[in-house]
């Protein structure tokens, strides 16, 4: 009778590049690149002339603060989220889409255009817009939940 020789069985280890912080960075880039994508699309939908006030940048800023006020409350006070989607979200779509990079460049072109009044004035509304969005968005969202739980 012959007989069969039994390798020890091991278990499958899962690959370097999806433990720690790879899936953590690769959704981060996914989510970055829809975001900008959506940022850009928004400037080609409302492009800003040459000196004028930036509304699009200025929209774009003060809605993604809205909606990352809404998220965050949701993830961290109703929802278990899976340990991708704040990364993806958060950090990716809507770091990618709000731009602060451009709100700086365009201060830098306003004010090379000497429209220094419309530069300040900018800088203040983008910080206290965004700011409020965040604040009131969280608040609200907050609110709405303890209304529903209650």
């Amino acid at each position: 009778m012959e007989r069969l020789s039994r390798r020890p069985v091991r278990p499958r280890r899962t690959p370097v590049a999806l433990r720690g912080q790879g899936p953590v960075v690769a959704v981060v880039a996914l989510g970055g690149a829809l975001g900008a994508c959506a940022r850009y699309g928004a400037g080609l939908l409302w492009p800003t002339p040459h000196g004028a006030f930036p509304w699009t940048t200025l929209g774009v800023n003060v809605t993604g603060c809205l909606v990352i006020g809404v998220f965050m409350v949701l993830i961290t006070d109703v929802w278990a989220a899976h340990r991708l989607v704040r990364p993806f979200l958060g950090t990716g779509v809507l770091g990618g889409f709000t731009t602060f990079s451009t709100y700086a460049v365009d201060i830098e072109r306003l004010l090379e255009a000497d429209a220094t009044g419309t530069a300040l004035g900018y800088l203040a509304l983008t910080l206290l817009g965004a700011m409020a969005a965040v604040g009131l968005a969280a608040g609200t969202t907050r609110r709405l939940i303890s209304g529903r739980q209650g």
